[in-house]
């Protein structure tokens, strides 16, 4: 196991990182993409993210992806990570979970940058998080409005608001 970069404990449950050296980079696994990867300060966020989402909310592993490209206005992004519906044949996503840096404020522009992404994948939920602070709103699309929740919802209560939607 390579050292560990000093990077900040996070107000997120802590999670065991497999960590090693490679080429020069620290690299950590990413288990949703089952391959080893640069260990950025966004990736460390998104790490502890994915392991509260699987290992306290009880999202399952199955229904979520990291590093999804979408094509945007004649553009190809990539959504951080995504988590798939419930029960829909077609895979619909319906959170999509965008990471910042520790050091980054989460300011209007990174909702922004979400919103837009939303704009092709049509998510229930959207989350922000630089690892301090997270942020999560239910879009609800049938009334054309949306509104921030104070917690990211566990699996089971979120699969039961998808099918209200």
């Amino acid at each position: 196991m390579a050292e560990t970069p000093s990077l900040p404990p996070l107000n997120l449950p802590p999670v065991d990182l497999r960590i090693r050296r490679e080429n020069g980079l620290i690299k950590v696994y990413d288990r949703l993409r089952d391959k080893y990867v640069h260990l950025t300060p966004e990736e460390y966020v998104r790490q502890h993210f994915v392991g509260l989402l699987i290992d306290k909310l009880h999202y399952p592993a199955s229904r979520m992806a990291n590093e999804i490209t979408i094509s945007l206005n004649d553009t190809r992004k990539r959504c951080d990570t995504v988590v798939f519906s419930p029960g829909a044949p077609d895979g619909h996503p319906f959170m999509i979970v965008e990471y910042k840096a520790p050091t980054v404020t989460l300011d209007q522009s990174v909702f922004d940058q979400i919103v837009r992404y939303n704009m092709r994948l049509h998510a229930r939920y959207l989350v922000v998080s630089n690892g301090f602070r997270h942020f999560c709103c239910v879009v609800d699309y049938l009334h054309d409005t949306y509104h921030f929740i104070s917690r990211i919802p566990e699996y089971p209560d979120a699969a039961s608001l998808f099918s209200d939607n």
